[in-house]
């Protein structure tokens, strides 16, 4: 990821809603909610959920899906993964381990190398 991937990323993230349809959609898996469930879970207007889960898209966090009248969103792992490792990849001067077992155990979770989450 360069620097410009991830300002766009850090962006979408910036604001009370996408930052909650992430979490959400995190927390949901691999299969996601369409697009209708996410407006209902958050409180927001269709109109105003379209329009953060467009920018989330468009950021690569999250990947869509059409599914008959249905559009579902879910969390693009590999995504999620680039953005944390170009956040912490000079962690403690390059040396990870100095960071503690809870950094390290999450990296390794993100990590291409380790499993998927």
């Amino acid at each position: 990821m360069n620097t410009k991937q991830a300002v766009t990323s850090l962006a979408a993230l910036a604001h009370e809603q996408r930052l909650g349809i992430f979490r959400r959609l995190v927390r949901q898996g691999p299969n996601g909610l369409a697009a209708y469930e996410i407006a209902e879970a958050i409180g927001a207007t269709p109109t105003a959920t379209s329009f953060h889960l467009k920018e989330l898209d468009r950021s690569g966090l999250l990947h869509a899906s059409r599914h008959g009248r249905y559009v579902r969103y879910a969390v693009n792992v590999e995504g999620m993964r680039k953005l944390l490792e170009y956040l912490t990849e000079d962690c403690c001067q390059g040396q990870p381990e100095l960071c503690g077992t809870t950094f390290k155990k999450g990296k390794s979770l993100c990590s291409s190398k380790g499993g998927k989450p």
